[in-house]
């Protein structure tokens, strides 16, 4: 009776349920020694978090605290709320740890890394009415919870293991909003800042500034990652550098052990020969990843960096850092300005977690043999581009057939929307404007084909935006050096340089000197010419889905049914990301929230939340929008529009 009495005196977050299984089956660091250190023959170390000084919440996600059986109201309104979900206040039954993983960070093995600024503070247990299909993801039953920017680890190397505002609202909105847009995501339960400041040089130009630390918890099944078992690696032949636990393999055994019996039973269960199952382990991880970034393909979404160690062993999105959903459609969109090799392009995001698997799959070695892993990474083209065809023909509202052309025709309207600079999200989101043949009399197809070249060429950029757009990121003098010593010093050239980089500068010059060449009515001319010939061929393509008797007014429901539920209405763009941020560092939360709450349900149309809640200042406007000070006024849109011409200036490393 006396432990009901405790029990019920404590507040919801008091009374969650730990059971914390990681520490337990996988080596414990048995140092305490503080500071940053090598950690050898260990997978996580025991820390303790640094307490914020008066912590309070930016925001909370409902959905995400409901998988630990949290009410948000409750926790709102719970006075050490703040404190326990910051680790500011250690919960009853946590134990904060922090995981040893490495990397390959742009192509090069970087060694030890790990929890540098996030904490694991346990497994909390799921509560009993969790729905099914929640249990079928995460088959244990259990959720990890990480403080991200609580200090101090063995990992923080020469940071301080802290976060601010600004990075910690972007983790927590993006997280949730990839979730509502049905890709497979860590969750992020809430954010929280406080009156605790670290020095920042946001654009690393000598002009650091003091903000505010800032924590986000995040929960998924686990957080172990690709480069968790990089840690046994031996010495790299191209960086020196080898895993602190090189020579350890009982305890790479013991973690793929526990990796596969935790989160892939039916594997577990299935395969009683160890090659094979290890085998099918490695091959639903690779079919988990082709199919997340098919997925991340399809919304338009770019990672930013997209390590060995920002990669889940469940085929979740990992660690949201300089992540950017597209806006004008470019094939080679860089989302992180530190990416200045463009290694994690768009286009690239593919080839890369093919790389990071084969990454992984050395990692195994000899627990998976390398033949086997062969066979099964000759596997991931064709799953991810069947994942991305399939995805690609519910945006196209292609639902009847399934026909070889469909691939050329995704090709040639990503191109025309290339050529045109049109916005890949409200394109795709346009899309269902345009019906299927009815073949009856009275319908006027080039009426029907110019309202739908209309529609389209309302995304389609300016002739200014496609000038800025293509405008070289090379200096010209750097440019034409390096053509020259291409010629005169290949040796040289490819140590500093590579022919791709140097073809994609020199074919934005080119694009660039022929849009100085055009006016805009030229431009506009071009743009409908390359509208309509794809829209033909659209049209075509429907017409063949009406065949063999279908009731064309049924399938034209259906049609936009299934692509308003694949294509976005809203994403979280930079700039709607920058409002919030900025609304939130002069004290006002609501823009977090208000912003949180339309990313809920991305696809929906909701009147009255998609018009920022805010005023702020800065950026571009027109000259007669200034405010009392005389400066410029920034031009607010709704979250659905194309972005503002401010939104270029923003920049994330």
């Amino acid at each position: 009776m006396d432990d009901m009495g405790i029990n019920t005196s404590r507040s919801c977050i008091e009374r969650l349920q730990f059971e914390n299984v990681a520490l337990k089956q996988l080596p414990l660091d048995p140092s305490t020694e503080p500071g940053v250190r090598q950690v050898r023959g260990a997978c996580f170390s025991r820390v303790q978090p640094s307490p914020l000084k008066n912590p309070k919440f930016v925001s909370v996600s409902g959905p995400a605290l409901a998988l630990l059986g949290l009410d948000a109201d409750e926790v709102l309104k719970d006075p050490l709320a703040p404190e326990y979900l910051s680790g500011s206040k250690v919960l009853p039954g946590s134990e904060p740890a922090a995981h040893c993983y490495c990397g390959h960070q742009f192509g090069q093995f970087a060694g030890q890394l790990g929890d540098g600024a996030a904490c694991y503070l346990g497994e909390v247990k799921a509560p009993v009415d969790q729905s099914p299909g929640l249990l079928h993801e995460n088959p244990t039953g259990r959720w990890e919870i990480q403080v991200k920017g609580a200090g101090l680890t063995p990992y923080s190397r020469q940071a301080d293991g802290r976060k601010v505002l600004r990075s910690s609202i972007r983790e927590f909105l993006c997280s949730e909003a990839v979730f509502g847009l049905g890709v497979p995501t860590t969750r992020a339960g809430s954010v929280v800042t406080s009156d605790s400041r670290v020095m920042r040089d946001i654009f690393y130009n000598g002009n650091p500034r003091m903000e505010r630390c800032s924590v986000v918890l995040r929960i998924a099944p686990s957080f172990i990652r690709f480069g968790s078992f990089e840690i046994f690696k031996r010495a790299d032949e191209f960086t020196g550098r080898q895993g602190p636990s090189y020579g350890h393999d009982d305890i790479r055994t013991q973690m793929l052990d526990y990796v596969i019996v935790n989160f892939y039973p039916e594997i577990h269960q299935n395969h009683s020969d160890r090659i094979e199952r290890n085998t099918a382990f490695f091959r639903e991880v690779t079919l988990r990843t082709a199919r997340l970034v098919a997925q991340w393909q399809c919304v338009g979404f770019c990672h930013g960096v997209l390590n060995t160690d920002n990669m889940s062993i469940l085929g979740l999105t990992l660690d949201y850092g300089p992540f950017g959903f597209m806006d004008r459609f470019d094939p080679d969109f860089i989302c992180n300005a530190s990416d200045s090799s463009g290694r994690y392009t768009y286009q690239a995001q593919p080839a890369i977690c093919r790389w990071n698997l084969a990454r992984l799959a050395e990692a195994l070695e000899p627990d998976l043999p390398p033949d086997r892993a062969e066979q099964v990474l000759d596997e991931y083209l064709p799953l991810y581009n069947g994942f991305y065809l399939s995805n690609m023909r519910k945006k196209l509202g292609l639902l009847r057939k399934e026909e070889p052309e469909d691939e050329m025709l995704i090709t040639e309207l990503l191109q025309t929307m290339h050529n045109t600079g049109a916005d890949f999200t409200n394109t795709f989101r346009s899309l269902s404007q345009i019906s299927c043949p009815t073949q009856e009399a009275g319908e006027d197809e080039s009426e029907v084909m110019k309202q739908a070249a209309e529609m389209l060429l309302q995304q389609c950029a300016s002739l200014e935006e496609l000038k800025a757009a293509n405008k070289p990121s090379m200096d010209p003098r750097e440019l034409a050096m390096l053509l020259s010593m291409a010629q005169s010093n290949p040796a040289l050239f490819q140590m500093i340089s590579d022919r791709k980089t140097v073809a994609q500068q020199l074919e934005r010059l080119s694009r660039l000197k022929e849009l100085m060449d055009t006016t805009a009515e030229q431009l506009r001319a071009k743009q409908t010419e390359d509208w309509s010939c794809w829209i033909n061929k659209y049209r075509q393509r429907l017409a063949r889905e009406c065949e063999s008797g279908v009731d064309v007014k049924d399938l034209q429901r259906e049609r936009v049914c299934v692509m308003n539920n694949n294509n976005p209405h809203v994403v979280l763009r930079n700039y709607i990301a920058q409002n919030a941020i900025e609304s939130a560092e002069n004290g006002d939360f609501s823009e977090v929230q208000r912003v949180l709450k339309v990313l809920e349900k991305p696809f929906s149309v909701q009147e009255g939340l998609e018009q920022p809640g805010l005023e702020a200042r800065g950026g571009a406007a027109a000259p007669e929008e200034r405010d009392e000070t005389g400066e410029e006024a920034r031009v607010l849109v709704p979250y659905d529009s194309k972005p503002p011409i401010w939104a270029n200036e923003i920049c994330v490393t």
